[in-house]
């Protein structure tokens, strides 16, 4: 009986313990860990400034005013990311005539080879709603500093070619520009849209 105790009492101090471990890290994430009195909304998101797929600037003040996504990617990504930006474009498919009261951003990783035309020949094959950036490399890397992204060249050996391996997170943010949570994109468009609209 005290060993059957004692396996029940090791069960729930592991569960306890991972427990204490995701919300650690979850918190960490959005910004709420180590009583800094930030929220996520602070803490994922940021000024920036960049270029967009038709070589103008863009900052975050252009997306005052409305909810919009982010997400963080490179043109030559074979799988990941025509994958999501095709999730996103259904999204804005489904919202309809609300599409236009939102956005979508995709900002590139790979600043030596995603150019300003080459995103947008890119973005061509999505939904208009959804816009590029780019820039050089410091002005990439403090942006995806701001929203906590990885992304780290892999060279692939061939004739100096690379890939990118980067996080693959889709960014809801609200109207004033606050990060709010990550966007699930794995479910019908409609639901997606429906969790957009509760934004506009």
């Amino acid at each position: 009986m005290a060993s059957r105790a004692s396996h029940i009492l090791l069960v729930l101090s592991a569960f306890f313990a991972g427990l204490v471990v995701f919300l650690a890290v979850f918190l960490y994430a959005t910004g709420q860990f180590g009583g800094g009195g930030g929220s996520g909304s602070s803490a994922v998101g940021g000024p920036f400034k960049l270029t967009d797929q038709d070589g103008k600037v863009i900052t975050a003040a252009d997306f005052k005013g409305k909810p919009f996504l982010v997400f963080f990617g490179y043109t030559h990504c074979p799988d990941v990311c025509p994958t999501t930006l095709f999730d996103m474009s259904e999204v804005m498919r489904a919202l309809g005539p609300d599409a236009d009261r939102t956005a979508g951003l995709f900002i590139s990783v790979d600043p030596d080879r995603d150019t300003p035309a080459v995103l947008k020949e890119y973005l061509s094959s999505f939904d208009p709603h959804l816009r590029g950036a780019t820039g050089n490399e410091a002005e990439l890397g403090k942006v995806e500093k701001e929203y906590r992204v990885y992304a780290k060249k892999v060279p692939t050996g061939k004739d100096g070619d690379y890939s990118m391996d980067h996080s693959a997170i889709v960014y809801l943010m609200d109207k004033s520009g606050r990060f709010v949570a990550p966007f699930r994109l794995d479910r019908k468009p409609q639901d997606s849209a429906s969790e957009l609209r509760k934004y506009l």
